[in-house]
């Protein structure tokens, strides 16, 4: 008898090595030693933003979808944390002083187009962002507000005020993933999306570094 392997639990798996690359990319590991500096945090903050324009547009989108429907929380939603971290970061006219990167424009442009036809890959991006948030999230918000002094303007992208317990929230997350209704098929394609998010996300902490040079001293 041939043990069927959860879809979380193939994800966590076939995604293992590209989520410690990411994670691992230069421009973060530096900013969490301490080695960047705060206009570098707002760089970041910046690519965030656009990313998460698109995803939360791609999620209002996504709504009626049966399927899509399951994964979708507003308690999750980090635009307005977003534009009040910039707000704080930049002042009032902060949407003029921000650009999404190279490698940002090419993830919004792979969540808007799946996010407007493709259920799978919506949840794929989905998950990868919030779950991810989530999870190493906290920690980075932790390190930030220690390094820079901030309180929680300024951090709170990184604050789930309306969710009491990640752990528990994340696995009612994963248990939906492995009772969606998708065949093998569809269940390789939201894998191989997951890790083409884990690409794009890479790639942008690789446009950062460049953009912003070497850490500081």
């Amino acid at each position: 008898m041939t043990n069927v392997i959860p879809l979380s639990a193939a994800i966590r798996t076939r995604s293992q090595a590209a989520h410690s690359s990411s994670e691992g990319a230069g421009f973060m590991s530096s900013l969490l030693r301490g080695e960047r500096t705060r206009d570098d945090y707002i760089s970041l903050v910046a690519q965030h933003y656009f990313i998460y324009s698109a995803l939360e547009a791609a999620t209002e989108r996504m709504r009626d979808e049966p399927v899509a429907a399951r994964f979708i929380s507003d308690k999750l939603t980090r635009l307005p944390a977003l534009e009040a971290d910039l707000a704080f970061l930049l002042g009032g006219g902060w949407r003029e002083r921000i650009a999404p990167l190279p490698a940002t424009a090419r993830y919004v442009a792979r969540i808007e187009q799946v996010g407007a036809t493709w259920a799978g890959g919506f949840v794929a991006h989905h998950y990868t962002r919030y779950l991810g948030d989530l999870s190493g999230g906290l920690h980075i918000g932790r390190v930030i507000r220690r390094q820079f002094g901030f309180e929680t303007n300024g951090i709170g992208f990184y604050l789930f005020g309306d969710i009491a317990d990640p752990a528990a929230f994340k696995d009612v997350y994963r248990h939906e993933l492995d009772a969606a209704p998708w065949d093998d098929a569809e269940k390789e394609r939201v894998i191989d999306e997951v890790l083409l998010a884990y690409r794009f996300n890479t790639e942008v902490f690789e446009e950062l570094a460049g953009e912003r040079g070497t850490a500081i001293a």
